[in-house]
Protein backbone atom coordinates (compact mmCIF):
# COMPACT_ATOMS: atom_id res chain seq x y z
CA UNK A 1 0.00 0.00 0.00
CA UNK A 2 1.66 3.25 -0.82
CA UNK A 3 0.19 6.87 1.19
CA UNK A 4 1.30 10.22 -0.07
CA UNK A 5 1.46 11.97 3.67
CA UNK A 6 1.84 15.61 3.49
CA UNK A 7 0.72 18.45 5.92
CA UNK A 8 0.75 21.83 7.09
CA UNK A 9 -0.48 23.43 3.89
CA UNK A 10 -2.38 26.57 6.33
CA UNK A 11 -4.90 27.60 3.55
CA UNK A 12 -2.18 27.80 0.19
CA UNK A 13 -4.75 26.41 -2.77
CA UNK A 14 -1.88 25.58 -5.22
CA UNK A 15 -0.52 23.28 -2.43
CA UNK A 16 -4.01 22.01 -2.17
CA UNK A 17 -4.36 21.23 -5.69
CA UNK A 18 -1.23 19.61 -5.87
CA UNK A 19 -2.18 17.11 -3.01
CA UNK A 20 -5.00 16.07 -4.74
CA UNK A 21 -3.01 15.51 -8.12
CA UNK A 22 -0.73 13.82 -6.24
CA UNK A 23 -2.72 10.50 -6.15
CA UNK A 24 -2.85 10.12 -10.01
CA UNK A 25 0.81 11.51 -9.90
CA UNK A 26 2.18 8.84 -7.65
CA UNK A 27 0.07 6.20 -7.88
CA UNK A 28 -0.60 6.38 -4.30
CA UNK A 29 -3.32 4.41 -2.69
CA UNK A 30 -4.47 6.61 -0.81
CA UNK A 31 -3.60 10.92 0.53
CA UNK A 32 -3.49 12.33 3.97
CA UNK A 33 -3.19 15.73 5.09
CA UNK A 34 -1.98 15.86 8.71
CA UNK A 35 -3.12 18.95 9.75
CA UNK A 36 -3.18 22.40 9.54
CA UNK A 37 -5.06 22.11 6.44
CA UNK A 38 -6.56 26.06 6.97
CA UNK A 39 -4.64 29.32 6.67
CA UNK A 40 -4.29 32.37 9.44
CA UNK A 41 -4.49 35.34 7.10
CA UNK A 42 -7.82 37.47 5.75
CA UNK A 43 -6.32 40.04 2.99
CA UNK A 44 -9.23 42.71 2.23
CA UNK A 45 -9.54 44.09 -0.97
CA UNK A 46 -12.05 46.95 -1.05
CA UNK A 47 -14.36 47.78 -3.82
CA UNK A 48 -14.28 51.00 -5.27
CA UNK A 49 -15.86 52.88 -7.90
CA UNK A 50 -15.14 50.81 -11.02
CA UNK A 51 -11.63 49.44 -9.27
CA UNK A 52 -10.83 47.49 -6.60
CA UNK A 53 -7.50 48.18 -3.68
CA UNK A 54 -5.38 45.58 -2.26
CA UNK A 55 -2.06 45.31 -0.52
CA UNK A 56 -0.03 42.52 -1.00
CA UNK A 57 3.21 41.97 1.12
CA UNK A 58 3.10 45.92 1.58
CA UNK A 59 2.82 47.05 -1.73
CA UNK A 60 -0.53 48.51 -2.45
CA UNK A 61 -2.02 48.11 -6.07
CA UNK A 62 -5.15 49.36 -7.86
CA UNK A 63 -7.06 47.00 -9.98
CA UNK A 64 -8.58 47.92 -13.11
CA UNK A 65 -10.38 45.24 -14.28
CA UNK A 66 -11.96 41.56 -13.37
CA UNK A 67 -9.08 39.93 -15.02
CA UNK A 68 -6.94 41.63 -12.57
CA UNK A 69 -8.84 41.19 -9.62
CA UNK A 70 -8.77 37.33 -10.26
CA UNK A 71 -5.41 37.15 -10.34
CA UNK A 72 -4.87 38.81 -7.29
CA UNK A 73 -7.22 36.72 -5.51
CA UNK A 74 -5.34 33.75 -6.70
CA UNK A 75 -1.96 35.21 -5.71
CA UNK A 76 -3.60 35.44 -1.97
CA UNK A 77 -5.06 31.95 -1.93
CA UNK A 78 -2.03 30.27 -3.59
CA UNK A 79 0.00 31.95 -0.30
CA UNK A 80 -2.37 30.37 1.88
CA UNK A 81 -4.05 33.66 2.88
CA UNK A 82 -8.27 34.59 2.43
CA UNK A 83 -8.84 37.54 0.01
CA UNK A 84 -11.96 39.05 1.49
CA UNK A 85 -13.99 41.43 -1.36
CA UNK A 86 -15.70 44.24 0.61
CA UNK A 87 -16.99 47.60 0.18
CA UNK A 88 -15.94 50.65 1.97
CA UNK A 89 -18.34 50.72 4.59
CA UNK A 90 -17.99 47.26 5.32
CA UNK A 91 -13.96 47.56 5.67
CA UNK A 92 -14.78 50.23 8.45
CA UNK A 93 -17.36 47.28 10.10
CA UNK A 94 -14.12 45.26 10.69
CA UNK A 95 -13.34 47.10 13.63
CA UNK A 96 -13.50 44.91 15.95
CA UNK A 97 -11.51 41.49 16.95
CA UNK A 98 -15.37 39.92 17.17
CA UNK A 99 -16.10 41.31 13.42
CA UNK A 100 -12.67 40.19 11.87
CA UNK A 101 -13.43 36.93 13.56
CA UNK A 102 -17.03 36.24 11.75
CA UNK A 103 -15.74 37.38 8.36
CA UNK A 104 -12.43 35.35 8.66
CA UNK A 105 -14.33 32.09 9.99
CA UNK A 106 -17.34 33.16 7.02
CA UNK A 107 -13.87 33.20 4.26
CA UNK A 108 -12.34 30.09 5.90
CA UNK A 109 -15.36 27.74 5.68
CA UNK A 110 -16.19 29.24 2.15
CA UNK A 111 -13.03 28.25 0.98
CA UNK A 112 -13.09 24.74 2.48
CA UNK A 113 -16.29 24.13 0.71
CA UNK A 114 -14.51 25.06 -2.22
CA UNK A 115 -11.68 22.80 -1.49
CA UNK A 116 -14.01 19.55 -1.10
CA UNK A 117 -15.87 20.22 -4.49
CA UNK A 118 -12.20 19.91 -5.89
CA UNK A 119 -11.46 16.76 -3.87
CA UNK A 120 -14.88 15.17 -5.13
CA UNK A 121 -13.61 15.87 -8.37
CA UNK A 122 -9.84 14.60 -8.27
CA UNK A 123 -10.19 11.80 -6.26
CA UNK A 124 -13.44 10.11 -8.00
CA UNK A 125 -16.22 11.12 -5.67
CA UNK A 126 -14.31 9.04 -3.18
CA UNK A 127 -13.03 5.48 -4.93
CA UNK A 128 -9.73 7.44 -4.21
CA UNK A 129 -9.37 7.77 -0.15
CA UNK A 130 -8.47 10.61 1.22
CA UNK A 131 -7.78 11.60 4.66
CA UNK A 132 -8.13 14.67 6.41
CA UNK A 133 -7.06 16.01 10.11
CA UNK A 134 -7.45 19.33 12.29
CA UNK A 135 -4.09 20.63 13.56
CA UNK A 136 -3.39 23.20 16.64
CA UNK A 137 -4.03 26.29 13.90
CA UNK A 138 -7.20 24.49 12.39
CA UNK A 139 -10.60 25.94 14.50
CA UNK A 140 -13.02 23.77 15.68
CA UNK A 141 -15.43 24.56 13.37
CA UNK A 142 -13.90 22.85 10.05
CA UNK A 143 -14.33 19.34 12.08
CA UNK A 144 -17.93 18.90 11.29
CA UNK A 145 -17.73 20.73 7.37
CA UNK A 146 -14.94 17.57 7.58
CA UNK A 147 -17.03 14.92 9.22
CA UNK A 148 -19.93 15.55 6.70
CA UNK A 149 -17.72 15.40 3.27
CA UNK A 150 -18.27 12.49 1.49
CA UNK A 151 -14.96 12.75 0.03
CA UNK A 152 -12.59 12.75 2.82
CA UNK A 153 -12.41 10.74 6.02
CA UNK A 154 -12.08 13.11 9.33
CA UNK A 155 -9.48 11.17 11.08
CA UNK A 156 -9.63 12.94 14.80
CA UNK A 157 -9.54 10.47 17.60
CA UNK A 158 -10.52 7.53 15.02
CA UNK A 159 -8.80 3.81 14.47
CA UNK A 160 -9.50 3.72 10.58
CA UNK A 161 -8.03 0.34 9.34
CA UNK A 162 -6.67 0.75 6.00
CA UNK A 163 -6.36 -2.59 4.44
CA UNK A 164 -5.04 -4.39 7.46
CA UNK A 165 -2.95 -1.89 8.81
CA UNK A 166 -4.48 1.00 11.38
CA UNK A 167 -4.47 4.39 11.62
CA UNK A 168 -5.12 6.87 14.65
CA UNK A 169 -5.19 10.49 14.36
CA UNK A 170 -4.63 13.56 16.89
CA UNK A 171 -4.51 17.17 15.56
CA UNK A 172 -3.91 18.57 19.33
CA UNK A 173 -0.39 19.37 20.06
CA UNK A 174 1.46 20.42 22.94
CA UNK A 175 1.15 24.13 24.33
CA UNK A 176 3.27 26.70 21.90
CA UNK A 177 3.88 30.31 22.66
CA UNK A 178 0.68 31.39 20.25
CA UNK A 179 -2.11 29.76 22.86
CA UNK A 180 -3.61 28.29 18.91
CA UNK A 181 -6.75 26.10 19.22
CA UNK A 182 -5.79 22.44 19.85
CA UNK A 183 -3.00 22.89 22.33
CA UNK A 184 -3.17 20.62 25.87
CA UNK A 185 -1.02 19.74 28.47
CA UNK A 186 1.44 17.03 27.98
CA UNK A 187 -0.27 14.54 30.56
CA UNK A 188 -3.47 15.71 28.70
CA UNK A 189 -2.17 14.54 25.75
CA UNK A 190 -0.95 11.21 26.95
CA UNK A 191 -4.19 10.74 28.24
CA UNK A 192 -5.61 11.77 24.98
CA UNK A 193 -3.09 9.19 22.60
CA UNK A 194 -3.93 6.45 25.51
CA UNK A 195 -7.62 6.48 24.77
CA UNK A 196 -6.80 6.14 21.05
CA UNK A 197 -4.30 3.21 21.43
CA UNK A 198 -6.38 1.23 23.64
CA UNK A 199 -8.64 0.46 20.50
CA UNK A 200 -5.87 -0.26 17.85
CA UNK A 201 -6.12 -4.32 17.27
CA UNK A 202 -2.73 -5.06 16.16
CA UNK A 203 0.35 -2.11 17.09
CA UNK A 204 2.58 -4.22 14.77
CA UNK A 205 0.72 -2.75 12.03
CA UNK A 206 -0.17 0.98 13.46
CA UNK A 207 0.67 4.43 12.16
CA UNK A 208 0.17 7.27 14.80
CA UNK A 209 -0.65 9.96 12.60
CA UNK A 210 0.06 12.80 15.33
CA UNK A 211 0.53 16.49 14.59
CA UNK A 212 3.03 16.91 17.46
CA UNK A 213 6.80 15.86 16.83
CA UNK A 214 7.85 13.65 19.09
CA UNK A 215 10.52 15.89 21.57
CA UNK A 216 14.41 15.63 20.72
CA UNK A 217 14.38 13.82 17.51
CA UNK A 218 15.24 16.71 15.55
CA UNK A 219 11.82 16.73 13.80
CA UNK A 220 10.77 19.56 16.34
CA UNK A 221 13.81 22.04 16.11
CA UNK A 222 12.05 25.71 15.78
CA UNK A 223 13.93 29.27 16.41
CA UNK A 224 14.61 29.92 19.82
CA UNK A 225 12.47 32.70 20.63
CA UNK A 226 13.09 35.91 22.64
CA UNK A 227 10.64 37.54 25.48
CA UNK A 228 9.52 39.71 22.51
CA UNK A 229 8.53 36.50 20.42
CA UNK A 230 11.47 37.28 18.10
CA UNK A 231 14.03 34.39 16.55
CA UNK A 232 17.44 34.85 18.86
CA UNK A 233 20.24 35.47 16.46
CA UNK A 234 17.93 35.98 13.54
CA UNK A 235 16.55 32.51 13.85
CA UNK A 236 20.00 30.43 13.70
CA UNK A 237 19.38 29.37 17.23
CA UNK A 238 17.29 26.46 17.16
CA UNK A 239 15.64 24.07 19.77
CA UNK A 240 13.40 21.54 20.09
CA UNK A 241 9.57 22.15 20.95
CA UNK A 242 8.09 18.83 20.43
CA UNK A 243 5.70 16.73 22.65
CA UNK A 244 6.88 14.61 25.41
CA UNK A 245 3.92 12.80 25.35
CA UNK A 246 4.16 11.87 21.84
CA UNK A 247 7.71 10.49 22.81
CA UNK A 248 6.67 8.68 25.37
CA UNK A 249 3.83 7.18 23.41
CA UNK A 250 6.11 6.18 20.58
CA UNK A 251 8.45 4.39 23.12
CA UNK A 252 5.78 2.60 25.14
CA UNK A 253 3.42 1.61 21.81
CA UNK A 254 6.09 1.19 19.26
CA UNK A 255 4.20 1.29 15.65
CA UNK A 256 6.28 0.54 12.85
CA UNK A 257 5.48 4.26 11.46
CA UNK A 258 4.22 7.73 12.98
CA UNK A 259 4.00 11.13 10.93
CA UNK A 260 4.44 14.38 12.30
CA UNK A 261 4.24 17.63 11.17
CA UNK A 262 3.77 21.02 12.89
CA UNK A 263 7.48 22.20 12.64
CA UNK A 264 8.22 23.71 9.20
CA UNK A 265 11.66 23.61 9.28
CA UNK A 266 12.64 20.03 10.86
CA UNK A 267 11.69 18.10 7.68
CA UNK A 268 12.94 14.37 8.23
CA UNK A 269 13.34 11.15 9.73
CA UNK A 270 14.38 9.29 12.82
CA UNK A 271 14.14 6.53 14.68
CA UNK A 272 12.49 5.94 17.89
CA UNK A 273 13.27 2.57 19.03
CA UNK A 274 11.92 0.34 16.61
CA UNK A 275 9.52 3.21 15.38
CA UNK A 276 9.88 5.33 11.69
CA UNK A 277 8.96 8.90 12.59
CA UNK A 278 8.79 11.03 9.70
CA UNK A 279 8.00 15.04 9.35
CA UNK A 280 7.69 15.82 5.57
CA UNK A 281 8.22 19.68 6.18
CA UNK A 282 6.11 22.67 4.81
CA UNK A 283 6.90 25.42 2.64
CA UNK A 284 3.17 26.28 1.95
CA UNK A 285 4.14 29.89 1.65
CA UNK A 286 6.49 29.43 -1.36
CA UNK A 287 3.91 27.16 -2.93
CA UNK A 288 5.96 24.08 -2.25
CA UNK A 289 4.36 21.01 -1.56
CA UNK A 290 6.70 18.71 0.67
CA UNK A 291 5.41 14.88 1.30
CA UNK A 292 6.53 11.90 1.91
CA UNK A 293 5.59 8.71 -0.30
CA UNK A 294 5.62 5.87 2.18
CA UNK A 295 5.04 1.92 0.92
CA UNK A 296 3.96 -0.54 3.72
CA UNK A 297 4.48 -4.10 2.90
CA UNK A 298 1.78 -5.98 3.70
CA UNK A 299 2.89 -9.49 4.05
CA UNK A 300 5.92 -8.44 6.56
CA UNK A 301 4.90 -5.28 8.30
CA UNK A 302 7.75 -3.39 6.97
CA UNK A 303 7.92 0.36 5.69
CA UNK A 304 9.92 2.16 3.09
CA UNK A 305 9.54 5.84 2.42
CA UNK A 306 11.13 8.81 0.24
CA UNK A 307 10.63 12.50 0.56
CA UNK A 308 9.20 14.30 -1.90
CA UNK A 309 9.32 17.98 -2.98
CA UNK A 310 6.52 19.41 -5.84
Amino acid sequence: MKIFFATDIHGSEICWRKFLNAAAFYKADLVVLGGDVTGKIMVPIVARNGYWEVTIRGEKRRLENREALEAAAKQLRDRGSYPAIVTPDELDALDTEQAIDERFNTEMTQSLDRWLDMADGKLRGGNIPCILNGGNDDIFEIDPILEASPCVTFAEGKVLDLDGWSMVSMGWTNPTPWNTHREAPEDELAAKIDAVAGQIPDLSRTIFNFHAPPFGTGLDEAPALDANMRPTHGGAVMKPVGSTAVRQALQRYQPPLSVHGHIHESRGVARVGRTLAINPGSSYSDGVLQAAIIDLNQKKGKVKYVLVNG
